[in-house]
């Protein structure tokens, strides 16, 4: 995986899977973030039809996370406060499905994996 690669063949993969199966509340595939600013991402699938387009619990560090759909091609261009790139957190692991996430970050202002 490139410094530019957010997301491994892997990732894509489960966030194809989750996209097509019946179940709507996964648990999310990978956690995004700038390391130098407030903003996370907990992606939990891609559309079939644009993979650039990732649905998740997005928060931009203003206080309120909501879920919707993200394009990756953003995502890749945002830079915190010192122009750093995005992050993978290659430590998470999710323990709970999206709706879980949404839930504590509502009550707690801010995404919290």
């Amino acid at each position: 995986m490139t410094e530019t690669e957010l997301l491994t063949v892997e990732d894509r993969i489960r966030l194809f899977a989750n996209a097509l199966a019946d179940e709507r509340d996964h648990f999310p595939v990978v956690k995004l973030f700038t390391p130098d600013a407030g903003a996370t991402w907990l992606l939990t699938e891609c559309d079939i039809d644009d993979p650039n387009r990732l649905f998740g619990l997005c928060d931009l560090g203003l206080g309120c996370a909501e879920l919707g759909y993200v394009s990756l091609a953003e995502i890749k261009e945002v830079r915190g406060q010192l122009g750093l790139p995005v992050e993978r957190d290659l430590h998470f692991t999710a323990d709970k499905p999206i709706s879980a996430y949404a839930a504590e970050a509502r009550a707690k202002g801010r995404i919290v994996a």
